[in-house]
């Protein structure tokens, strides 16, 4: 019995295990390689040789000098690709082998991820990692990432039930079917899809992880403005957008919560267009974004119970319904303090990295521990005046840097909201001014936001706040004539509330020179409406700074709680409150913000008690005139 030419008989003694390939029907020579090995059955016997099937649409000869066994009509083979000849004929050779591995070749080419929309009718095969599996009442989609581009593959067992059960997420696999357009968007309908082996997938990964470096590195943007404080925090944002876009790669949803708020705003929606623009270059499914990116708004400026039970359970369901990976949770404009971390604990037993964005005064001791990244100006060294909303713009630009344009005057909103006396303020105004919006103008755009988010509540209201914002907005008079009608709903709401609150005004004047006022929002103001109570204080507060022209303190308090506005005094309250702590065991003082502004907690029966202490410390704070004539700060309640 003669030797088979080529490797055939190298093959026969290899120490691997070899592959064998069985091929589908529909195969032609295309799908075929030389020197590869193929399941064959015979069809013709002839003195010089047998004649075999390796598919429906390709035969060959097995020359009898390559030839091991003798063979009968159906009998079946493997054979080895020797060579094809120029007229088109086939020769193969007889190979045997003691182990070896099948694997299943549909018809088509091999394809990249990036290029299946040029390849519509085509039969192809598509090498990449599975990122999401969605069970549909019909079919069941697979989103398979590749280098540079995920794709929906359809497959289909019977309706609702699930196709290749043996799938999971996170494999490596080798999906062959046909490219199909489905209501202009681009399909690849399923016929096979397997793992691949080891040293297959090893191959895959390599390339999966050079492409992730490449598409995530952040864009190179210079900040909008020349700042060099801001300069401090440039790496740790780097970082998160190029966390942020490695999530969108790898398939993990994100829940963005952010406070309602004007900056909490500007902080998230630039980055959610920014998000969906990214999603849109990588994803074929048009409906991607829907499905991995949520924007939700928290009324408390940090992460409450309530909020988190709510975003697990979705997370969980999504998880089970829609073969979705736990999420990425993105705080902005809130975040950073110890009221958070109860939530987060909630978290810690779950797979759902955490990462925030924001500018209160945080307690990274307690927090860190607990999060995936934390980027805060008070880290560096700097405070509040460098807002989320300028941090969140320039993340925003990392990601997709053609929306800069659309965002310049952003960074001047979320100042004005947060009313930041950063150094950057003017340079940041000047920008909006170019963009076509004066400074008064941009003011109405922040207290319009504040009215906006108050009645949309637990709403992110996405096309709407759009269109306030104008960002993502594709109408510049729509967003002119929204401003006009909230600022003027806005300004009426307030004047009814102070109309009513200001005649209860208590006044003191402190052993530092500062005036003191009170207001009990709980009864002399109204409940349930615009401007809900941090809103009303500030507006109080508002008012008495400009009419004294004097360093400046007000206090808006409940059963248990007070908000605090100061103008011209520095009161440090996250220090004031860690004293409170201590000082009055059992009066369950919580609480936190920034250096002039803040909220606390406290039990109910020992609010007359809490309250002196604390303007007994307020009596003591030192007066610092750059902190003067800043009107109102953030409304964190």
């Amino acid at each position: 019995m003669s030797s088979p030419n080529g490797t055939g008989n190298a093959g026969a003694t290899a120490s691997e295990r070899a592959t064998v390939y069985d091929l589908a029907a529909d195969c032609t020579l295309d799908d075929l390689e030389e020197g590869e090995r193929y399941h064959a059955t015979v069809n013709g016997v002839m003195d010089y040789g047998v004649f075999v099937d390796v598919s429906d649409r390709v035969s060959g000869l097995v020359h009898s000098s390559n030839l091991i066994g003798s063979y009968d009509v159906g009998d079946d083979l493997v054979v080895e690709l020797t060579e094809i000849l120029a007229d088109g004929d086939v020769s193969f050779a007889e190979v045997q082998l003691a182990e070896f591995d099948t694997e299943s070749v549909g018809h088509g080419s091999d394809v990249a991820a990036a290029d299946v929309s040029d390849s519509t009718g085509e039969t192809v095969h598509l090498d990449g990692q599975v990122v999401q599996i969605k069970q549909t009442g019909g079919p069941t989609i697979f989103q398979v990432r590749g280098e540079r581009a995920i794709v929906p593959c359809a497959a289909f067992n019977e309706a609702g039930v699930r196709a290749f059960p043996d799938i999971e997420l996170d494999d490596i696999v080798r999906v062959t079917g046909t490219v199909e357009s489905r209501e202009g968007a681009v399909q690849l309908e399923a016929d096979d899809l397997r793992v691949l082996d080891e040293e297959e997938a090893a191959d895959v990964h390599e390339r999966l992880d050079a492409a992730t470096d490449d598409l995530a590195a952040p864009a190179a943007v210079e900040p909008l403005a020349d700042w060099p404080e801001f300069e401090k925090l440039r790496e740790d944002l780097q970082d998160i957008a190029r966390r942020l876009r490695e999530t969108v790669l790898e398939g993990r949803p994100l829940r963005m919560r952010h406070h309602a708020d004007g900056d909490g705003l500007c902080a998230s929606v630039p980055l959610q267009y920014a998000l969906e623009q990214f999603i849109e270059e990588v994803y074929e499914d048009p409906d991607a974004s829907r499905h991995l990116l949520k924007r939700l708004p928290s009324k408390a400026p940090f992460y409450e119970m309530e909020d988190v039970t709510r975003d697990l359970n979705y997370a969980l369901e999504d998880r089970k319904r829609h073969g979705q990976k736990l999420p990425m949770l993105l705080m902005l404009d809130n975040g950073s303090t110890e009221e958070d971390t109860p939530a987060y604990r909630n978290l810690a037993h779950y797979d759902v990295p955490i990462l925030v964005v924001d500018h209160h005064h945080p307690d990274p001791k307690i927090v860190e521990p607990l999060v995936d990244a934390h980027v805060n100006p008070y880290l560096h060294g700097e405070d509040y005046r460098i807002t989320t909303g300028m941090m969140c713009v320039e993340i925003a630009r990392m990601i997709a840097p053609d929306l800069t344009s659309e965002l310049e005057h952003v960074p001047a909103v979320a100042g004005l909201s947060d009313r930041s006396e950063g150094e950057a303020m003017p340079e940041y105004i000047e920008l909006a001014e170019e963009a076509g919006y004066e400074e008064s103008r941009l003011r109405d755009i922040g207290e319009a936001l504040d009215y906006a988010t108050h009645w949309l509540r637990y709403n992110d209201g996405r096309e709407f706040i759009n269109d306030v914002l104008n960002v993502n907005c594709d109408d510049r008079d729509r967003h002119e004539q929204l401003i006009d009608l909230l600022v003027e709903g806005a300004e009426q709401d307030v004047e009814d509330q102070l109309d009513g609150a200001l005649a209860h005004v208590e006044t003191e004047d402190l052993d530092n020179g500062a005036h003191l006022y009170r207001l009990d929002v709980e009864n002399h103001a109204k409940r349930f409406t615009y401007p809900a109570p941090g809103k009303t204080t500030g507006k109080v507060h508002d008012r008495k700074v400009a009419e004294t022209g004097d360093p400046v303190i007000t206090i808006g308090y409940g059963p248990d709680f007070a908000v605090l506005r100061s103008d011209g005094v520095r009161l440090d309250i996250p220090q004031m409150v860690t004293e409170l702590t201590d000082e009055l065991p059992g009066a369950g003082v919580s609480g936190g913000g920034h250096l002039v502004v803040g909220s606390i907690k406290f039990v109910k029966g020992r609010r007359e008690e809490v309250l002196d202490a604390l303007v007994e410390k307020m009596s003591d704070a030192e007066i610092d005139e750059d902190l003067q004539s800043s009107a109102a700060l953030p409304e964190d309640v």
